[in-house]
């Protein structure tokens, strides 16, 4: 119990971070998220999120799976690219290693950003995905790596797609810049 009072006490007061990132995007949704990355929760993921941000890899990557009232998966470098084949978006992944889990006591709440991965935990890499919505099976399964604290309106308007795996049909929203943002305290 005293945990989970820890976690929630953590998540409503925000872990202390350095960073962020502040994300463009455009396509049925226009507008911009901001998101606080949590580097004392997840500092590895973090790390990783953040260089992929500064070297521009992000910038023109999909949404590629969007599953109403659960989440919106974007970040596959590879093969996420606006024209790209979507038929593979989701399968790939930067060119720097896998991350391994840094899993912790905070749930998945609506807008907490999680790094998403493959069956094996310790897959991490460059896709990231918002929640819609609390799915708290998800906790201690995923790394949370961060929270949305504006912009839920344009996360809410992000296109949907279809089908059990939530695959985006036609032109999928996109991040059309991605920016780190530096916390003024760590400056």
């Amino acid at each position: 119990m005293r945990k989970l009072a820890t976690a929630l006490a953590l998540l409503v007061a925000g872990p202390a971070f350095a960073s962020g990132l502040t994300i463009e995007v455009e396509g049925e949704a226009n507008g911009t998220i901001t998101v606080d990355l949590f580097e004392d929760v997840a500092p590895k993921h973090v790390e990783q999120i953040t260089a992929l941000a500064a070297e521009g890899q992000y910038d023109g990557v999909v949404f590629h799976r969007v599953i109403d009232g659960f989440m919106a998966q974007t970040g596959d470098v590879q093969f996420g690219k606006e024209g790209g084949d979507m038929r593979r978006a989701g399968t790939g992944a930067s060119d720097r290693p896998d991350l391994p889990a840094e899993f912790s006591q905070l749930p998945f709440e609506r807008g907490v950003v999680g790094m998403a991965r493959s069956q094996n935990p310790n897959s991490g890499n460059s896709q990231f995905f918002i929640m819609f919505d609390a799915g708290y099976f998800l906790n201690g399964q995923y790394t949370v790596v961060g929270e949305v604290t504006e912009g839920m309106d344009v996360v809410d308007a992000i296109k949907r797609g279809r089908g059990p795996n939530g695959a985006v049909i036609g032109a999928p929203d996109r991040m059309s810049k991605v920016t780190v943002i530096e916390d003024a305290a760590t400056e």
